[in-house]
């Protein structure tokens, strides 16, 4: 174990600042500092000594030039067990440096500000900060290094319970934590860098990208036992996800899990109104809006309740005790809600291996537009932006002769949110805000439609009913109808009404078809393949 006796502090964060060097202090080291930090220090009456003292050479170059000297960085990565090491310092005045706590200047929060200039994120790179941070990790055998406030309080504690020295093992884990934050902000820096042209004006991709995430699961296995996984989140996540959700009961979360939940969560996150999800491998199975949550549930699941079995549920609102009790009567994987009152956390208690994950409140919740979107293939990766593209009720055209009546319109808008999650080919009937079937990941659109009539018509007869359930309905299409033969099946099926991207060639065929059934038809100007 090393004992502390000297400390090098230099932080552009000053949380927890004063109690940390009031600890040190009182454990007698010595504290050396620099600028801010030296004067926050003497104003809390924490004896400490600047940096310049120190080295005997000035601050300069408007503080670009402060602890780049050998008195500094021989102090850190000198080996303490290396006589000739030890020899060279003696003769060069050098003195070991046994703790370093630096934060960085913030980079990341400066460029994204809006408006940002060049001029500004450039003094905002640290270059003394990253220097001090890897020279004291490299050598973590001898040296304490902290880049993390929440770190301040267990290392005055270990210091306390072992006579002011901390153990090699905790060294070590203190530096791998500092080598991945040099990491993470050496790819910022490339990142906002390398995605401006030559007028420095900042575009959306840059030519490098380096991306870091941090492990916070282990797996079993992947998508099948035979495949190892893990899962990473990316570093402060502030929007509402499943990766922030917060696991309240259930095993461990499978990486077939997460994706579904992901997936689920994202569709309900489109929807202001109380609205359940159903998903399954990633696909919408039932969505419905209800004033009431619970009769939404029961319409989503009825939608297709044999998909349900085993599903993911997403709601957007939280779950009361009557919405846990009709849970319960169905095996679900995993429930992510913005919430679970005191009573249904104790119906849903019973339910041992049922997954509950709390996400943050979504009624204040701000979309990331900036994140992109990742694919990986071998050797490389797909970038792209996020589907984010509103759809504007102002900007749809209706190109048949009959215009949607205000029902129709109201479940248009309905099924298109949900076609924009399943996968492609994606076909969506709805109804009095409810899914009524839904056709995913065709090779061709009209087999697509085809197989959401038939879960429909699957699930109304489990049900015992004879009616037609597509009767009335409105049909959604992630993209447009290449031939008319869609539209006519989806009329022969019963469906009043269609929501589209258009743009195919054969677009006035499509219409043509639509006039002839008398059905409504909107374009939207926007494809949502999901693939």
């Amino acid at each position: 174990m090393s004992v502390i006796r000297r400390a090098l502090i230099s932080v552009s964060d000053k949380s927890g600042l004063t109690e940390l060097c009031r600890g040190l202090a009182d454990m007698n080291v010595q504290l050396l500092s620099t600028g801010g930090t030296a004067r926050a220090l003497q104003a809390a009456g924490i004896p400490v000594t600047d940096v310049a003292a120190h080295t005997g050479f000035p601050e300069m170059l408007d503080g670009r030039v402060k602890t780049l000297h050998p008195k500094v960085h021989g102090g850190l990565l000198a080996l303490r067990d290396n006589p000739e090491h030890q020899r060279q310092m003696h003769e060069q005045g050098i003195v070991a440096i046994d703790l370093v706590v630096v934060n960085l200047y913030p980079f990341e929060k400066t460029v994204a500000r809006p408006g940002c200039s060049l001029e500004v994120a450039i003094e905002n790179i640290d270059i003394g900060g990253p220097a001090m941070l890897r020279s004291a990790a490299k050598n973590y055998r001898f040296v304490t290094v902290v880049t993390d406030p929440a770190d301040y309080a267990p290392i005055l504690a270990e210091m306390r319970a072992n006579a002011g020295a901390v153990s090699e093992k905790t060294n070590a884990t203190l530096a791998r934590k500092v080598f991945a934050r040099t990491a993470a902000y050496d790819a910022a820096i490339s990142n906002w860098l390398s995605a401006l042209d030559d007028q420095g004006v900042a575009q959306l991709f840059p030519a490098t990208l380096t991306l870091q995430y941090h492990q916070v699961q282990e797996m079993r296995y992947g998508e099948n036992p035979h495949q190892r996984a893990a899962f990473y989140t990316e570093e402060n996540t502030s929007e509402p996800s499943v990766a922030n959700a917060l696991s309240l009961q259930g095993k461990p979360l499978s990486f077939n899990n997460i994706n579904d939940a992901n997936g689920a969560f994202e569709l309900v996150k489109e929807f202001t109104a109380p609205t359940a999800v159903v998903v399954k491998h990633t696909n919408p199975c039932g969505v419905a809006s209800d004033d009431d949550l619970l009769a939404a549930y029961r319409k989503a699941r009825d939608t297709d309740p044999i998909s349900a079995f085993g599903g993911i549920l997403a709601f957007n609102r939280p779950v009361h005790e009557a919405l846990a009790r009709e849970i319960a009567t169905t095996f679900v994987e995993a429930v992510i809600a913005p919430g679970f009152d005191p009573e249904a956390r104790r119906v849903l208690a019973e339910k041992k291996n049922l997954r509950l994950l709390q996400a943050p409140d979504l009624a204040s919740a701000a979309i990331d537009g900036r994140a992109l979107d990742l694919k990986r293939v071998v050797g490389g990766m797909l970038v792209q932006q996020r589907d984010l593209a509103p759809i504007d009720p102002a900007a749809l055209k209706v190109v048949t002769r009959r215009a949607p009546t205000p029902a129709e319109m109201e479940d248009l808008l309905f099924a298109w949110k949900i076609a924009k999650h399943v996968k492609s080919n994606a076909i969506v009937y709805a109804k009095a805000l409810c899914t009524v079937g839904v056709g995913a990941g065709q090779m061709s659109r009209v087999d697509a439609s085809r197989i959401a009539v038939w879960k429909a018509r699957e699930a109304a007869s489990n049900a015992g009913r004879n009616d037609n359930p597509i009767a009335g309905t409105v049909l959604a299409s992630d993209a447009f109808f290449p031939f008319r033969d869609g539209v006519d099946a989806a009329a022969a099926a019963g469906a009043r009404a269609v929501i589209q991207p258009g743009g195919s060639v054969r677009d006035e065929e499509v219409i043509a078809a639509a006039n002839e059934q008398d059905m409504a038809m909107l374009f939207t100007g926007v494809r949502h393949f999901r693939h």
